[in-house]
């Protein structure tokens, strides 16, 4: 194990299993002026960038009819922490063609818990 890895390896946090296709809702801290309180954003994670301590997810969600997508590094401070709502059965790794697709037709297929 090299220097950079010790390192970064102290600076993992503890996040569930989530893949492209879950409906996540991410719990956001946001510092107003001196205060900070807990913002929920949710959405279906359109793609995961790994990467050990830069990894990053992509959420999109639809508000009031436009289209918002966010960008979190996973092993972030400012996440407190992420819930999968339910999970999608998705045939590839990145869902970029969601952004192109309205109402109805941008639904996923439930995935069952076994």
């Amino acid at each position: 194990m090299s220097a950079i890895d010790v390192v970064e390896k102290a600076q993992l946090t503890e996040r569930p299993q989530m893949k492209s296709g879950d409906t996540v809702k991410v719990h956001v801290k946001v510092r107003e002026g001196d205060k900070e309180r807990i913002q929920i954003f949710e959405g279906i994670v359109i793609g995961m960038h790994r990467g050990g301590v830069r990894a990053s997810f992509t959420v999109r969600k639809v508000s009031f009819g436009q289209g918002v997508e966010r960008i979190f590094p996973l092993h972030s401070p400012i996440i407190d922490k992420i819930d999968v709502v339910r999970s999608a059965r998705v045939r590839r790794a990145k869902l970029y063609f969601l952004r192109d697709l309205k109402g109805k037709a941008a639904r996923m297929k439930e995935q069952k818990k076994a």
